[in-house]
């Protein structure tokens, strides 16, 4: 009977429950359809608003590149006032140095320069990317008459165009943003320009994708469509050529009142009988409007389906409640059992991983007071604890460091791993020699090793004073080294530890130079897997080591790309790093001395350096900028010319002051090059008369007081003097 009773109560109980959630699921389907579409418009708001905001701020960045361009070189033409056929060479700077920019001019204001009506050399990029040169001083172009032009002169801060064609320069669909320049005595004498092309605008709106027929439009200041998906209205209508064809005009005004206006925000239009929703936001500084245009049916197409789903959704539950309430005694006692088991576990798998975590150092910097070494490391483990490990400390001014990864998973393999690191620390805190450490390691571990696990190990020792690395290899993965090129470190195929004992492990050994680096690994991330079994491999490993960056940007950029590269699949295996930037031995950057490398982008490292030369040799800050722009011209020159396509070269300059003369040595070996050779520049000359080049050396002569040129055991030396009074 009692047996019966209890029966009998868990069904009156589960009816009773069932009968709720009936009633309750009938109650709230009442309102599921008021809240679904609220929650539907909330969405499309969040998206609409989300996407422009996105295409605001990549629009931006592109503005703002471009301005900044024009900004910092209006200095540059100011200077160059006084020889305007250097201005060729401003325009070309700009064009060159920012890769948004696909035209550059200095459009003089006509009759500043005497004999020359109009001069406006022009340079732009063509469409395989080469650099042409052309005269905006036409006839046909009249580039007075130009928005671009007149505008400029009655803007000081600058000023955006309306789109058009540059029919007469880059002939393409562009605006551009042009500043006044002046002379030293104040008058407006030219208009400084910087063209972008609006094919990127294009791509830009056009996949803003917030619901399949929504539709996007930029609009300029003065109402010209710039981007439609409808390409017969771009550059041929207005925005209020489009209001006879909605249903509420007036309506229609005010948005596109609103509009050019530069407000933001979004209401409803009516067209063909429809409702539809618009979201507009303007684009600072331009004067352009972005607005997305989303049909109301667009947005609640998939509401009745969402509600039958619901409903299908609704009685499965009871179903499944029925099946549930049936099964939930029999098994709650089961189930109780099984969590108290999984809980106990779980806490004792994060004790032991806190445990072997801290084992490694884990601090970034590692040695804060050092400037002769930057470095980094990181384990991911795959499970709860790994077998990956990582160590390094200083001891007698040598950098002691190491990698492992122990064959296996769990448990056993960080028990391994961490005998092995402690191995490590004893043995290297007496021993002086890399393949003695890992042979008395081997010899350790191959005598406990019972359940047959290895060890893959990589120890090395960095002199940091001198710069020599000591090295042995385990049967670990190669390291990648990055000097001048990245390529892997030779290693030799000694075996792992573990695998028997009293074998030898050959040492190998290097030489580091200033700023070079090598990064060391585990497998996990070389052979880390995405959900097509594809690997990551050493190529994608070397894309993401590509750069100057710091070693704990270096790592957190490999993590960023692996994670992007496996997306949701598991991971597989522990994903162990040690990233080692050595600083020390070259210290030519603090100096008077400076260091660099055959690459266009090392001109920047210029500005730094003279600023940090100003104290040192005591000359006024405000002969930076010249300083600059003839060291530029002259380290420029030998990256083009001194050294083969291809081939990695350095050049070297060198500062020192003798009384009143400022004197720079630059220095290289490559081909015999002698700049001052070429005939000075014929400045009267027009644009097209005047052969190419030598202006940078035209200009490097007229900020300089000496230059002077020899060739001296197989190097060229280029000496400039500045005299400082």
């Amino acid at each position: 009977m009692k047996v019966t009773e209890v029966v009998r109560q868990w069904s009156r109980a589960g009816l009773m429950i069932i009968i709720v959630v009936v009633a309750t699921l009938e109650a709230t389907s009442m309102l599921q359809y008021s809240f679904s579409r609220k929650a539907m418009q909330e969405e499309a708001n969040n998206r609409a608003e989300s996407q422009l905001e996105a295409a605001q701020n990549k629009i931006m960045d592109i503005i703002n590149q471009a301005e900044a361009a024009v900004r910092n070189s209006v200095w540059i033409a100011e200077w160059c006032m006084n020889v305007p056929d250097s201005l060729q060479r401003v325009a070309q700077r700009i064009v060159q140095d920012n890769p948004v920019v696909v035209g550059s001019t200095v459009a003089m204001v006509p009759g500043y320069l005497p004999g020359r009506p109009l001069f406006s050399p022009y340079v732009f990029q063509a469409p395989g990317g080469e650099l042409k040169f052309a005269s905006l001083a036409t006839e046909e172009y009249d580039y007075p008459s130009q928005e671009w032009f007149y505008k400029a002169l009655e803007n000081e801060t600058g000023y955006w165009s309306e789109p058009y064609i540059d029919t007469g320069g880059g002939d393409i669909l562009m605006t551009t943003f042009s500043m006044p320049v002046k002379d030293y005595e104040g008058r407006t004498a030219a208009v400084l320009t910087a063209d972008i092309s609006l094919d990127w605008l294009t791509n830009l709106v056009g996949n803003m994708t917030v619901y399949p027929n929504a539709f996007n439009m930029v609009v300029s200041r003065a109402g010209q469509i710039m981007v439609c998906p409808v390409e017969s209205l771009v550059m041929n209508n207005s925005i209020n050529d489009l209001i006879p064809r909605m249903d509420d005009t007036s309506a229609t005004r005010e948005i596109n009142q609103a509009m050019l206006s530069g407000e933001s925000g979004h209401t409803n239009i009516k067209y063909n009988g429809k409702n539809n929703f618009i979201y507009f936001t303007p684009v600072e500084r331009t004067g352009w409007s972005m607005s997305i245009v989303i049909p109301e049916d667009e947005i609640f197409r998939n509401l009745k389906n969402v509600g039958l789903m619901v409903t299908i959704f609704q009685i499965l539950g009871i179903l499944l409640l029925i099946l549930m309430f049936r099964s939930m005694y029999k098994h709650y006692e089961q189930n109780k059992k099984l969590n108290e088991k999984r809980e106990r576990m779980e806490g004792e798998l994060n004790i032991a991983s806190g445990i072997q975590m801290s084992m490694v150092p884990k601090v970034f910097p590692p040695f804060p007071e050092r400037h002769d070494l930057d470095m980094a490391a990181d384990i991911v483990p795959a499970k709860e604890v790994g077998g990956d490990l990582y160590d390094y400390f200083i001891r007698d001014e040598k950098l002691f460091f190491c990698i492992g990864d122990v064959s296996g998973k769990g448990v056993p393999a960080s028990l391994v791993m961490a005998v092995t690191r402690t191995s490590f620390r004893n043995l290297a805190a007496r021993e002086c020699s890399p393949s003695a450490i890992v042979r008395i390691m081997n010899d350790s571990l191959s005598a406990m090793n019972e359940s047959n696990m290895f060890v893959t190990f990589f120890c090395g020792i960095l002199d940091l004073q001198k710069g020599h690395l000591r090295y042995c290899n385990a049967g670990h993965n190669p390291p990648m080294l990055l000097t001048d090129s990245m390529k892997m470190l030779a290693v030799e195929a000694n075996l792992p530890l573990g695998i028997m004992p009293g074998m030898e492990f050959k040492e190998q050994e290097m030489d580091f130079r200033y700023d070079d680096a090598i990064f060391l690994y585990t497998d996990g991330l070389n052979e880390a897997e995405n959900s097509a079994h594809e690997q990551f491999g050493e190529d994608r490993m070397m894309k993401a080591l590509h750069g100057r960056k710091g070693a704990y940007e270096h790592l957190k950029t490999v993590e960023a790309r692996v994670r992007e590269f496996v997306g949701e699949a598991p991971q597989s295996d522990d994903l162990t790093m040690l990233f080692i930037h050595y600083l020390g031995k070259d210290k030519d950057i603090y100096g008077n001395h400076l260091v660099l490398h055959n690459d266009i982008k090392q001109v920047s490292r210029l500005q730094d350096w003279l600023e940090a030369l100003s104290p040192n040799l005591g000359f006024d800050e405000t002969l930076i900028p010249g300083l600059n722009l003839a060291l530029e011209e002259a380290v420029t020159n030998v990256i083009n010319y001194a050294y083969p396509e291809g081939e990695y070269g350095s050049l070297e300059l060198a500062a020192s002051r003798d009384g009143d003369d400022l004197i720079f040595v630059l220095s290289d070996s490559g081909k015999a090059f002698d700049p001052t050779a070429k005939p000075e520049v014929d400045i009267s000359a027009s644009v097209e008369d005047r052969p190419i080049g030598g202006l940078g050396i035209h200009m490097v002569r007229q900020i300089m007081d000496s230059v002077n040129y020899e060739r001296k055991e197989d190097m060229n030396i280029l000496t400039m003097i500045k005299k400082l009074q």
